[in-house]
């Protein structure tokens, strides 16, 4: 007999990661893992759920809409019809089960097998033939975003009917075809911004601008897939509403066919499969639904999918392709990372050509060698990977791949760190390391200094002015020698550059900590640090025992603080920074009172507050007793949210931790 403590406890892990990627799909557009490994965790939760029924919750991910409606992209619109998820199978066995068991409730259905686009639902709503609101999926059930605006501005978007129907509502899937999302990525490549990861990010993320204008020129495309409601005609069959459509000049759904069979459907799905490379578009599945709409009235939906219709999901997309070289780069902390370069494939709506390889243990482990053919794939649906080497393809001659025992960069010594698969160049000097870590220092989330790009760091290290970070601040001694050169542009941009370099001086020093690079420490560690001990020079004279009571501080980072303050190297480039001006001191905070009300609570702050900032709140809560942490988990007993939370909101909620205002804050102190 199963341990129900071990089976409850599955059930909140796998509910709360599922939660996790629902909210990086639907709510962020930016997910995490692919759609195969998100329908694994899926089948997982169905399955005990199916076993131990009575511990099925009303929010179980399994009986809710993944989505929720974002205030942040428009106003929110109650939907008329709900916009319901579909149930997802992945073998011909359920395909089967599925059209047998509607078989034996219904009188010789007819079944519609069409393309799953990968997009975002949209519904269209005409009153008298006019086109009157637009609306994302949102929660499914309630509400979505109003996103009429962008709406007509894409081209496969009716404004007017032929037909003025009383009301007319469809549903369809808001997409980007791969030579226009190519085009846009482009574009972000030549404004210097980051391009989007795939299409279906891109789409998503398209129609929830609040400028119409950027989502006209990113040219998205529409296919509509069902009829919601309609009002002054009534139509017998899917196929006979898709007619219709047509003839009021609405694109729907390509290549669809209607099936009378199980086996019938099952070929009419494998041929989508075949066809899916050579589509203009990306999909992830193929759909079968009823083609009656009276025998879907009769068998209706559940609180999440519909009865009369199923999703089949293809198996991951992986392209074999062949790898002609292997290159070493070289981090800013030393470590050697090889990746494989292969003939370009597309994937998952883009082309790549390179992979990472991780390491030697990597690269040993599936004996990858240049000249291999290799299946690669996309983990994620975003960062390529190599799967297999197809060993029966391998050419004569090969041999394996060693990274080596010398720097790619700089020719000094690589040695494998103790208890790790990393090899590290040991030179502290190496330019690769140096260019590194002076992109890191300059970066948004360290120093911030604008305008400082890798190609000035490149010329500058290339023509002898920049040995390590501290020398940043030296720039300004040679600023008529870079001018005279155009080293880094033209005496308005070098001194807007140098300017720049000058106003980081006075940075809060938690950023300073930040661009030092010390092994686990980003920003969000750093201001912990600095609010403890309140100057670098006190963190730099602290044991490892007295870091270690910083909260959510662990050995490993602690260890490595103490390590970089002992460096010589280090304590140089410090010395530098200290005289050259760059603050190391911030404002320590109060030691937190011993009673008060709040005392023996942790909280976490999120979020914009009406009247306090971030700082202010975490002193009140400190002079009352609380204590302030920076991540949510198990032991957080309130989680204080504004405007604009994340996810830390999600957390909190997934893990049942009260979510409070400022208002609610103040009434906990007041008792």
């Amino acid at each position: 007999m199963e341990d129900m403590k071990e089976v409850r406890k599955e059930l909140t892990r796998l509910r709360k990661e599922i939660r996790y990627h629902n909210n990086r799909y639907y709510n962020e557009d930016n997910p995490e893992i692919s759609d195969y490994a998100y329908d694994q965790l899926m089948l997982k939760l169905k399955a005990i759920e199916t076993k131990y029924p009575e511990l099925i919750t009303k929010n179980s991910p399994t009986q809710v809409v993944g989505g929720a409606a974002r205030r942040s992209a428009g106003v929110l619109v109650k939907h008329d019809v709900p916009m319901l998820s579909l149930q997802d199978v992945f073998s011909k066995e359920e395909i089967d089960a599925f059209v047998q068991d509607l078989q034996s409730k219904l009188d010789n259905p007819e079944f519609v097998v069409e393309e799953k686009i990968d997009g975002l639902s949209m519904a269209l709503r005409y009153e008298n033939g006019e086109l009157i609101r637009a609306i994302t999926r949102g929660d499914g059930i309630v509400q979505g975003e109003d996103v009429t605006q962008n709406a007509r501005v894409i081209a496969d978007v009716v404004p007017k009917l032929k037909d003025k129907l009383p009301y007319f509502e469809i549903r369809g899937e808001v997409y980007m075809e791969k030579a226009a999302f190519d085009a846009v990525n482009e574009r972000q490549e030549v404004l210097g911004l980051r391009p989007f990861a795939n299409p279906r990010n891109c789409a998503a993320g398209t129609l929830r601008q609040l400028d119409s204008r950027i989502t006209k020129e990113r040219r998205l495309s529409l296919f509509v897939f069902n009829l919601q409601r309609a009002d002054g005609r009534t139509f017998a069959t899917h196929t006979e509403a898709y007619d219709f459509m047509k003839a009021q000049g609405i694109k729907v759904i390509h290549n669809y066919q209607v099936c009378h069979t199980a086996d019938e459907v099952w070929q009419a799905i494998e041929n989508i499969g075949e066809s899916r490379g050579d589509l203009p578009y990306d999909i992830d599945g193929a759909v079968v639904k009823l083609n009656s709409l009276a025998d879907r009235e009769t068998l209706g939906a559940t609180a999440k999918v519909p009865r009369w219709a199923i999703a089949y999901k293809y198996p991951p997309e992986e392209r074999e392709t062949v790898i002609r070289r292997i290159e070493l780069s070289v981090g800013r902390t030393g470590r050697i990372t090889p990746t494989a370069v292969f003939d370009p494939v597309r994937l998952c709506g883009t082309t790549v050509e390179r992979a990472t390889l991780h390491n030697q243990d990597f690269i040993d482990a599936l004996d990858v060698r240049i000249g291999d053919t290799v299946f690669v794939y996309k983990s994620g649906e975003i960062i390529p990977k190599i799967r297999a080497v197809v060993k029966e393809k391998r050419p004569e001659g090969t041999v394996s791949f060693e990274i080596g025992d010398k720097c790619p960069v700089c020719g000094s010594p690589a040695v494998r760190e103790e208890e790790t698969a990393d090899i590290k160049c040991q030179n502290p000097n190496c330019p690769a390391q140096l260019e590194n870590r002076l992109i890191h220092f300059v970066s948004r989330t360290a120093m911030d200094i604008k305008g400082f790009g890798e190609a000035n760091i490149r010329t500058l290290i290339e023509n002898g002015y920049l040995h390590t970070i501290a020398d940043l601040y030296h720039l300004a001694e040679y600023r008529d020698e870079l001018v005279e050169q155009g080293l880094i542009g033209k005496e308005k941009n070098t001194d807007k550059l140098l300017q720049a370099v000058e106003g980081s001086k006075s940075n809060d020093p938690y950023r300073l900590l930040t661009g030092l690079g010390i092994s686990g420490i980003g920003a969000a560690a750093a201001r912990s640090l600095m609010r403890h001990f309140g100057s670098i020079d006190a963190l730099a004279a602290a044991k490892e025992e007295e870091i270690l009571t910083v909260p959510d501080m662990g050995e490993i980072s602690a260890r490595a603080i103490v390590r970089y303050f002992r460096d010589e190297n280090a304590r140089a480039i410090l010395a530098d920074l200290r005289k050259s001006g760059v603050n190391f001191f911030g404002e320590k905070a109060a030691p937190a009172a011993e009673e008060g009300p709040l005392k023996g609570k942790t909280f976490v702050i999120t979020g914009t507050l009406p009247t306090l900032s971030r700082t202010d709140c975490a002193k009140l809560i400190e002079q009352n007793g609380g204590r302030v942490t920076g991540s949510v988990s198990k032991k957080t007993d309130y989680l204080v949210a504004g405007e604009k939370a994340g996810s830390k909101l999600t957390k909190a909620e997934t893990l049942g931790i009260p979510v409070i205002g400022e208002d609610d804050l103040k009434q906990l102190i007041q008792g």
